[in-house]
């Protein structure tokens, strides 16, 4: 089998939560400059990342984006996938002719979802605003000021917006303000960050045991003290300790209990993940994304035979800052932190801190900036689908 590399990124909504995933090819085989390379790479997105790993796996019950070149749509690619799954995503460099607009016209009046990428309005787009549904919009390629011209010029017709590329908080909401109803970038992976917010009581007590999981000393007495004290995070923990993930012969009646029954590994491990979870006033996708580098740090360092407790560590304290709402530094020192760990984090350095750029990297999509210790590109693909897995079946009920 071709190997791949699997890439996707959140769509969310007004609300910020998932409305779809764009799924983005990330392999090497293929040369995305030419036609030819471009439709082959489509192709194999949908065999192998949808037909074979299947889409609940790999975008849950959302949506998924599917970028598709001329030569996809002149062959109605489209029709070999479920019309209520996917969106066809109509690439910029698509050449318009009265064929395209024939075919897309038809797929459209089939219940097909379709969106225009990096959309300019210019003569030859214009025949497809009769029917499509989504517009996207590279806020990245014009000013502001022209976006919103644009956005004004587009609000006669029946039809979602979708900004994409968005970085900062500012530019959210005022594209929400204008008509945007879908949003995605890197904003909503890294939320704003704000100097000096002052920590409330459930999120004192929180950073109280993020601080005590993570001592080498630590021990189940100084964990049962301090989320006994706190009734949202007793509940968590019961929740999980009795949810359906362990057969349990009988139900946890006690965090020392639940804690014994754990093990002090496993309890800091899924501590680390209620703790973040409590401290969170950000929408899940942003947390989801946090677990999720995490997890992919700790399965490359198993692939490496590295310290997998570690990597999983730095992982998750990269994003800390988002939790808190204050910059990363001042977060970490309020932590009892080795300098390694520490360093690690910011400045990416040993081998955890590889780890975690390589993971900021594949979360951002920039995969081919570097490989991670020869891992195969293959192996990669699988260690992500097995974070999602992880996400989807131990963490997800955990945190809602």
């Amino acid at each position: 089998m071709t190997d791949f590399l699997i890439g996707r990124q959140q769509i969310l909504d007004q609300n910020l939560n998932t409305f779809a995933y764009e799924i983005l090819f990330r392999g090497k085989d293929f040369d995305l400059s030419i036609k030819e390379g471009a439709t082959s790479a489509t192709n194999q997105v949908i065999t192998d990342s949808i037909l074979e790993i299947g889409l609940n796996d790999l975008v849950g019950p959302h949506l998924a984006f599917i970028n598709f070149t001329t030569q996809n749509i002149l062959d109605k690619t489209p029709l070999n996938l479920p019309k209520d799954r996917i969106v066809i995503e109509v690439l910029e460099n698509v050449v318009v002719d009265s064929q395209i607009v024939q075919n897309l016209r038809e797929l459209s009046a089939l219940g097909y979802t379709i969106a225009l990428d990096d959309f300019e309005l210019s003569p030859q787009w214009l025949p497809l605003l009769e029917f499509v549904d989504i517009i996207k919009l590279d806020i990245m390629a014009n000013s502001l000021d022209e976006t919103h011209k644009l956005i004004a010029q587009l609000k006669p017709y029946n039809l979602k917006l979708l900004a994409e590329k968005v970085e900062t908080h500012e530019e959210f909401q005022l594209l929400r303000e204008w008509g945007c109803e879908l949003f995605q970038g890197f904003f909503f992976s890294k939320p704003k960050v704000v100097e000096g917010k002052r920590l409330g009581v459930n999120q004192a007590s929180a950073l109280q045991l993020l601080a005590i999981i993570n001592k080498s000393d630590v021990g189940f007495q100084q964990i049962n003290q301090v989320i006994s004290q706190d009734m949202g995070l007793s509940y968590k923990l019961l929740h999980y300790i009795n949810s359906a993930s362990f057969a349990l012969a009988n139900k946890v009646e006690s965090i020392q209990q639940a804690l014994t029954y754990l093990g002090l590994k496993e309890i800091k491990r899924w501590a680390n993940i209620l703790t973040l979870s409590s401290m969170s006033t950000q929408p899940c996708p942003a947390l989801q994304n946090i677990l999720l580098r995490a997890k992919m740090c700790e399965l490359l360092a198993i692939e490496t035979q590295q310290d997998a407790d570690t990597f999983f560590l730095v992982g998750l304290l990269s994003g800390i800052d988002s939790i808190l709402d204050m910059p990363l530094d001042k977060a970490l020192q309020q932590l009892p932190l080795s300098d390694t760990i520490s360093q690690a984090i910011l400045q990416k350095s040993g081998l955890a801190g590889a780890a975690l750029e390589y993971s900021l990297n594949y979360e951002h999509w920039q995969v081919d900036r570097a490989r991670y210790q020869n891992i195969p590109p293959q192996r990669i693909a699988a260690i992500y689908l097995e974070c999602l897995q992880w996400w989807r079946d131990q963490v997800s009920p955990l945190i809602k």
